[in-house]
């Protein structure tokens, strides 16, 4: 796991597939997603692990959900269509592939291990607001999964977009590997329409205003 230092209170944490990212507010420390399986003791290892924020099921961000919640006993938010998934109540929808996305998706999800089922101890949606950042935000963005959500620091101008967004070559795309491409644009368009400063997606580097 690479620790990378964006701005001040923020860091990216990265692994062989996607990332992960912690806010800090004085002493303590709030995850937004775990990355793959088997990090659980290097997050932790951190400092002190208030809550954890799920920005959607899929296995490169909850890998590491149910030990980090065992090691901290920080609380785990996630909206509600996802929980479900997340707890092992019900299978996990599979995404629809267009013919340009195959060859990514059979290159990549071989090398992502199988995430443990996970308790969520907080079912979060559209205007639930957590006290972390001077207010983290909410939102609702459907399409990459029924329950994806984005985390919004207004006070800071910090947006975390799960797998809605991605970065590539130092621009921002739509994500990959969605149960909803129409829906998933809707909410591009959304996240885009709140000009971040610092833009911290699933996958690529982030993107910082100067």
């Amino acid at each position: 796991m690479e620790i990378i230092d964006l701005v001040p209170g923020l860091r990216m944490l990265r692994f062989p597939i996607g990332q992960a990212y912690v806010w800090q507010d004085g002493d303590e420390l709030t995850v937004i997603d775990t990355g793959m399986a088997g990090y659980a003791q290097n997050i932790a290892a951190l400092g002190k692990v208030v809550r954890i924020v799920i920005t959607h099921f899929h296995h490169d961000h909850t890998g590491s959900l149910a030990k980090l919640r065992e090691l901290t006993g920080a609380p785990v938010y996630a909206h509600p269509l996802d929980a479900s998934v997340i707890r092992g109540d019900v299978d996990p929808p599979s995404p629809v592939i267009p013919p340009e996305e195959r060859e990514l998706f059979d290159r990549i999800t071989p090398g992502v291990p199988f995430a443990p089922r996970s308790e969520v101890d907080h079912e979060v949606d559209e205007g639930t607001e957590l006290p972390f950042g001077g207010g983290a935000k909410v939102l609702s963005i459907p399409g990459h999964t029924d329950g994806s959500i984005a985390i919004h620091l207004p006070q800071q101008g910090i947006l975390f977009t799960g797998d809605t967004i991605a970065v590539v070559d130092g621009k921002a795309i739509p994500g990959v590997f969605n149960l909803d491409r129409a829906r998933l644009l809707d909410s591009v368009q959304r996240l885009t329409d709140l000009s971040p400063q610092v833009l911290c997606v699933g996958h690529g580097d982030p993107l910082i205003s100067a």
